[in-house]
């Protein structure tokens, strides 16, 4: 056994938590541009280096990279990420880790507890933290959206900010922007701004129609229709991280959107649309044939949806939901996106719940 074992400990699991903490601090400003995630990682690897300070082995006199025998030994997992919610959820495990490693070397090293009792609280905060990280990362995938807003200001009872920040504090997953009157240098800045208001809440700004003004305004996606650039070429502009998805009207249309790779579809529309009166509706039968024939492609069900209809949309198989009218035009759009959302979610944990039943 070596004499200097936990002052090497000390040492690595030091340069673990930061270098986790340096990842998570750097998701939050980076990628959602949320300032007090960002801010509370950094007092929290700020946190870190001052306990460190107290304890012996936190300096380069401990270190001995060439006699660990644990450097070598890695695994093929860790050179792979299924999304970036995944990178948080790494960095955020491998950050807790460390933290509960140099917590219980301290009660050694440190006697009286202060050094191990202020790691501890660290620890927590970093769970509670990366928690609200990667559900903010997670959700802006088009997989886990279950709510998408277009914002219209036509269409707002009380204008598209009031009626923004409604939906974000309902719970919303995405907005798309939809303004088809708006010449492109005035969809841009109004773009800017929805996503100045919706990216710091986690919230996936999508923009309909335009691949330009999504790939200017750093918007994360783009929504096409079926007049609008191919999926491939949009990814050309957009760049290969963003998001595209596009409308089916009918299976065929469906059919070709997964061909093409998109990631998700508004499949409808629905109902009977305020916002396109004379639409031709695929009603309940499209969502219930889309969904069993593309299984693995995210939906969005649209046009015309709104709470008295959202539990046929749910017993056809919708798991997530387009809406303008039932949103923008509300009193209270945070109240409705509220409650849709927890219908909504509601099935999805049955679905869950069905899948782990025995027989």
């Amino acid at each position: 056994m070596r004499r200097d074992g936990l002052e090497r400990l000390i040492d690595a699991d030091g340069n673990r938590a930061r270098e986790g903490l340096r990842v998570l601090e750097d998701l939050a400003r980076f990628v959602l541009d949320a300032a007090d995630l960002a801010s509370g990682f950094k007092d929290v690897r700020h946190g870190v280096t001052a306990a460190l300070a107290t304890l012996p082995g936190s300096g380069l006199g401990s270190r001995d990279a060439e006699g660990d025998v644990g450097g070598s030994i890695g695994t093929a997992a860790e050179y792979e990420r299924p999304g970036i919610a995944a990178i948080a959820e790494a960095a955020g495990s491998r950050t807790t880790e460390a933290l509960r490693s140099l917590e219980e070397a301290s009660k050694l090293l440190a006697p009286g507890g202060h050094a191990a009792r202020s790691l501890e609280s660290m620890r927590y905060l970093v769970y509670d933290r990366t928690a609200r990280l990667v559900e903010a990362l997670g959700r802006g995938g088009p997989g886990g959206w279950r709510i998408q807003v277009l914002l219209t200001g036509s269409a707002c009872r009380h204008g598209w900010r009031t009626t923004l920040e409604g939906a974000i504090a309902g719970g919303v997953d995405s907005i798309q922007v939809r303004e088809k009157e708006l010449d492109p240098a005035a969809l841009l800045e109004h773009t800017r701004k929805v996503i100045d208001i919706a990216r710091p809440a986690g919230v996936s700004v999508i923009v309909n129609d335009r691949a330009d003004v999504a790939a200017a305004s750093g918007a994360d996606g783009v929504h096409l229709g079926q007049d609008d650039l191919p999926v491939e070429d949009a990814r050309r502009v957009v760049g290969s991280l963003a998001i595209v998805g596009g409308s089916a009207h009918d299976l065929n249309e469906a059919a070709r959107l997964a061909a093409a790779g998109c990631d998700y579809a508004g499949v409808g529309r629905f109902a009977a649309s305020r916002t396109k009166a004379g639409a031709t509706m695929a009603g309940p039968e499209m969502v219930r044939e889309f969904v069993r024939t593309h299984p693995a492609l995210p939906h969005l069900v649209i046009g015309g949806v709104d709470l008295d209809n959202l539990s046929a949309v749910i017993e056809a198989g919708g798991r997530g939901v387009a809406v303008c009218a039932a949103v923008c035009g509300a009193e209270d759009p945070a109240e409705v996106v509220s409650r849709m959302r927890l219908e909504l979610q509601d099935a999805v944990s049955r679905d869950a719940e069905a899948v782990g039943s025995p027989g």
